[in-house]
């Protein structure tokens, strides 16, 4: 279980979002209040490590990642408070499969894709091998940690994420829950992601047998505290940015928009488009 963050607009220091915010990502990662157990108890830190990545000038997208809680890593702060990026993740992990380690951590990255997800599936330990088998040889050699979710991108990918992401993760959604059958586990399958080319971000709030993940969009100024480009301490931050995350990055719950559950949504030029997942 974790959180994350996804923006696209006009091109903003990333600290703005990630570190200086009320209540933060790197604040979430201290003190959540949305993050919320199978049971409904909630998992109130996410310190099994972070990452980021950006696209800047090139198409392929930067990516720092590092095991260690991002309360603690001063690297993080320095890098935010100096990369500008028109699209930009951010995740920090509260492990519910896999080690802690830096291949286990958000976003995933294959050529100029991001993947990064917060949910979870009943005893991926179990269905992991039958879930792997179906990964292609071209994406296979990719997979370099023990995630659930990993497996969940490189799968995605196999069934053609790069040419119609809606469809793929269909087909992704539907194996998972194959699988689960065929290996006798009567579980559930939970998925908040965020996706991107580099061009348009993609998101999914999607659950089987379970309660979703929250997830929120916001295009409102005036909230987001940090210094603009070339002006002391202004916040900067213009109508056609969107921004999708976990949960608020502050208090103020009328400017952020749920998504709801079965969605997949869309953010390409300003415009947020919202379409029903699964039938």
């Amino acid at each position: 279980m974790c959180r994350w963050i996804a923006y696209s607009g006009q091109p903003i220091f990333i600290e703005q979002l990630i570190t200086l915010p009320e209540h933060s990502l790197v604040e979430q990662s201290m003190n959540t209040e949305m993050n919320f157990r199978t049971d409904g108890s909630l998992m109130s830190t996410n310190g099994d490590g972070f990452g980021i990545g950006w696209y800047a000038e090139r198409p392929c997208p930067g990516l720092y990642k590092d095991d260690r809680p991002a309360w603690s890593n001063k690297n993080l702060h320095e890098l935010c408070r100096q990369i500008r990026a028109r699209i930009f993740f951010a995740h920090v992990r509260a492990t519910t499969t896999g080690a802690v380690q830096r291949a286990n951590c958000h976003p995933f990255k294959y050529k100029n894709w991001l993947f990064q997800h917060n949910g979870d599936v009943t005893d991926f330990k179990k269905i992991r091998r039958d879930l792997q088998m179906d990964i292609s040889p071209e994406f296979y050699t990719e997979l370099q940690g023990t995630t659930d979710s990993e497996t969940f991108f490189l799968l995605a990918l196999t069934y053609g994420l790069q040419e119609n992401p809606k469809l793929a993760l269909q087909k992704m959604v539907e194996r998972v829950k194959k699988a689960l059958v065929d290996n006798g586990v009567d579980g559930h399958l939970n998925l908040s992601c965020a996706l991107s080319n580099g061009q348009k971000v993609h998101t999914l709030r999607y659950a089987h047998n379970a309660k979703s993940k929250t997830q929120f969009y916001s295009s409102k100024s005036g909230w987001v505290h940090g210094a603009a480009p070339d002006a002391g301490s202004t916040a900067y931050f213009a109508e056609d940015n969107i921004v999708v995350v976990s949960e608020p990055l502050d208090r103020y719950d009328n400017k952020w928009n749920e998504i709801p559950d079965n969605s997949f949504a869309t953010i390409f030029q300003s415009e947020v488009t919202i379409e029903k997942f699964m039938d």
